[in-house]
């Protein structure tokens, strides 16, 4: 997945959406963290800090996708950052930092809740529909986009890329093209994060590359699973499995999300799949849900160790 062209022009970070292209060859582990606001970033790190303590470490994968939450919580793990972040989100409410990176304002204003709306509404994926909430997100007057760079930057406790692994997804606002950013585009690792996060209309899109990107949750998917396809094994933690959705929002479709694992199954990959066991989307930006996230993901991770540690092994 590297790009030799003339480094005189701003590096090209969009890549198309394909299984075909098996981006995953050659690959013996990967790990995949997808998005689901501050509750999946709570969970998430409560599940993956659980493994380590039982002794399974899955920050030596030699690719790790991150969207939105999990573009942070990926750049924690790599950057040997997950247990501080636990311990920050253990006392969420002395944690300002965390809260005001990941938790968006309550008042929004017209412009921020128009380019909300067409996203959350949003029931496919089609360039038409991304590039309507892009440019609705450009369009859109929130906070400047170095707030968020610098909230985050503390969060992780990085501004340099923590490892040639770590593969962050994100979305052109104008274009709608997806992207994926790594150490070789030359951003800054808390500029690819608030990117893969900047929801549209809650946070701003972010210049990458000569390119303005938005949450790599906009593309329709929220794991980017064509980025691991053959490799031999690969642990994805989703929000969800789709199952649930009976129409089309926020850009994914019914079924969408147990496609994308049948399609990595499909390209010879072995795949464990983990979900939170409750989820409720208007308590995903929540601080409020943030405790119930930690015990969620601690407990399920302990009942998962045994079996996870076999499939790692």
């Amino acid at each position: 997945m590297t790009n030799q062209a003339d480094r005189s022009q701003p590096f090209d970070i969009a890549l198309p959406r394909e299984f075909e292209a098996r981006y995953g060859d050659g690959l013996s582990y990967g790990l995949s963290l997808g998005g689901g606001g501050l509750f999946f970033v709570a969970w998430q790190v409560a599940y993956l800090h659980a493994l380590a303590e039982g002794g399974l470490k899955v920050d030596a994968a030699d690719r790790v996708v991150g969207t939105s939450a999990g573009s942070v919580v990926a750049t924690a793990l790599l950057g040997g950052r997950l247990n501080l972040l636990h311990r920050e989100l253990a006392v969420v409410a002395k944690a300002p930092k965390v809260l005001s990176a990941l938790a968006p304002a309550s008042d929004l204003r017209p412009s921020q809740q128009r380019a909300l709306d067409l996203f959350w509404q949003a029931r496919d994926s089609e360039p038409d529909t991304l590039r309507a909430i892009g440019h609705a997100a450009l369009a859109s007057a929130g906070p400047p986009p170095r707030t968020m760079r610098r909230n985050l930057s503390l969060v992780m406790g990085a501004t340099r890329w923590p490892s040639p692994a770590l593969h962050i997804s994100c979305a052109d606002a104008y274009t709608g093209e997806r992207c994926i950013v790594t150490h070789e585009a030359g951003a800054s690792v808390a500029a690819a994060a608030a990117a893969s996060s900047a929801v549209p209309g809650l946070f701003p899109p972010q210049l990458i590359a000569d390119r303005r990107c938005m949450d790599g949750g906009v593309s329709g998917s929220g794991t980017h699973l064509d980025l691991l396809a053959g490799a031999q094994r690969v642990l994805v933690l989703a929000l969800s499995d789709g199952t649930e959705l009976t129409e089309g929002m926020m850009t994914n479709q019914p079924g969408g999300a147990r496609r994308e694992i049948e399609e990595l199954i499909a390209s010879g990959t072995k795949v464990e799949l983990r979900t939170p066991e409750a989820v409720d989307p208007l308590e995903l930006m929540s601080p409020a849900a943030v405790p119930k996230a930690l015990a969620m993901g601690a407990r399920q991770a302990s009942a998962d160790l045994a079996a996870l540690t076999s499939f790692w092994s």
